[in-house]
């Protein structure tokens, strides 16, 4: 079915169209869709693929340590528009987006499986990561899952985590990452160039009077991309464009920074529509400087160095060509 299907997204199981019952589904958090995580998409799509069925992602919005923390848990590495993006590139069916609360954290394991798996997916068969747990005191553990599926009829593929030889691959490796502006390492622990959202926000307008008009999108407040200058493509609607981008404004007010992107050969009022930034490279970090000239020379190295970085850019995977930033 994933070939020449549409990709769906659902808030909730309270609708699942027919075509999507019967189907295998990854099951996670999967906060990145990184290697790690693929691993497990490519054990539910290979089970697709043998039973014929619909291909599903199931995941949970916000996070689950959020809602116990007393405030957001960390910076995420995908919101729920970014997920639906990665699944639709990755071929699936379909993504289930289920709304987290702690009355869901408190629905008995074998609820959960009768609720949810049984009577509103209708699985053929289930893929998780070795350290996914659900249910009231995450007691649907793995081996519980496997025992479900045996009493229910359903498959269950468990995946234990992915090594690339230096250390377990994660989301808080990648994080930690993107933290200190390592963002090759983060794009090859992902399998594609990491990419923000957001609509784009009125500024203070100084870029445009130093010859470089941005596009600026604010990021969350618990955001720990390392500040600086990164080399990006931005995807418009349908198009694709160039530019380099900088986070943190040591010259000016550093409070809440936006992401300010310059995009290249661009001169339009994109006020309020929706971005997509792939980060390609993290080219300096912030720098001050002695006077407004000296930091426009700067901007003028940083975008041609950006745009050489760009022009030699070639998808790092199948999904990174899909993805459709680079290549």
């Amino acid at each position: 079915m994933t070939s020449g299907s549409s990709f769906v997204r659902l808030n909730g199981l309270d609708a699942v169209p027919a075509a999507l019952r019967g189907g295998v589904v990854a099951i996670g958090n999967f906060d990145g869709c990184h290697l790690g995580h693929q691993r497990v998409f490519d054990a539910a799509r290979k089970r697709a693929r043998a039973n014929g069925a619909p291909l599903l992602a199931l995941t949970f919005e916000p996070h689950p340590r959020d809602v116990f923390a007393p405030e957001p848990f960390m910076y995420r590495l995908t919101d729920a528009d970014a997920k639906a993006a990665l699944f639709a590139a990755l071929g699936f069916d379909g993504l289930v987006v289920m709304p987290f609360s702690r009355d869901l954290a408190g629905v008995e394991a074998t609820d959960f499986v009768g609720r949810y798996l049984i009577d509103a997916l209708g699985v053929a068969g289930v893929a998780v990561g070795a350290d996914f747990h659900f249910g009231k005191g995450r007691a649907g553990t793995p081996d519980f899952l496997r025992a479900q599926g045996s009493a229910h009829g359903f498959g269950v593929d468990v995946l234990e985590m992915l090594d690339d030889g230096t250390a377990a691959i994660s989301s808080s490796r990648i994080r930690e990452a993107l933290s200190e502006g390592e963002v090759e390492t983060a794009n090859g622990l992902l399998g594609y160039r990491h990419f923000l959202t957001g609509t784009v926000v009125e500024g203070d307008r100084r870029g445009r009077t130093l010859g470089y008009p941005t596009a600026n999108v604010p990021l969350p407040a618990n955001c720990r991309l390392a500040q600086g200058v990164y080399a990006v493509r931005v995807r418009l609607g349908d198009a694709v464009h160039s530019g380099v981008a900088a986070y943190g404004k040591p010259m000016f007010d550093n409070s809440a920074p936006p992401f300010e992107t310059f995009i290249f050969d661009f001169d339009r009022d994109i006020y309020g529509q929706h971005l997509e930034i792939a980060l390609l490279a993290h080219l300096r970090g912030q720098m001050r400087f002695d006077g407004l000239d000296a930091l426009v020379a700067q901007m003028g190295w940083d975008a041609e160095r950006a745009r050489a970085i760009i022009a030699e850019a070639v998808p790092l995977s199948p999904l990174d060509g899909a993805l459709g930033f680079v290549g």
